[in-house]
């Protein structure tokens, strides 16, 4: 196959009827949709990986090209709790969530404290 020099040439992202750019395209769009994540650190650096696999044949004629992208996010910022380690009436261990007022007591907008959660222990034995 002979290739005149006025022929135009195109980036390899092109090929493919467009699917490796399309490729990045969504990738690039998971990436902007973390940036706008409100749970996430907003100055985190994220990452698009792009993976251009060539693999020739015999002759050296025919090469089969793969792209894979793939992106690396900002995790979400974590969050938090505390646990009271405490005893029941019976002495059986309890492990409560913190809650910020006595059970039951009225808040300033008029809605009540709930009951801490209780954590389910399973015992090994």
């Amino acid at each position: 196959m002979e290739i005149k020099a006025a022929t135009p040439r195109n980036s390899i992202m092109q090929m493919a009827r467009g699917a490796f750019e399309e490729r990045v395209d969504y990738e690039m769009d998971k990436v902007i949709q973390n940036i706008l994540d409100p749970n996430t650190k907003p100055t985190a650096k994220r990452k698009i990986t792009l993976t251009i696999e060539l693999t020739p044949d015999d002759e050296r004629k025919q090469i089969a090209v793969s792209v894979t992208a793939k992106s690396t996010l900002a995790t979400t910022n974590p969050v938090g709790t505390s646990l009271y380690v405490t005893g029941d009436e019976h002495g059986e261990l309890v492990v409560a969530e913190m809650v910020p007022q006595i059970p039951g007591q009225i808040f300033l907008d008029g809605s009540q404290q709930e009951s801490p959660k209780i954590l389910k222990l399973i015992s090994q034995g």
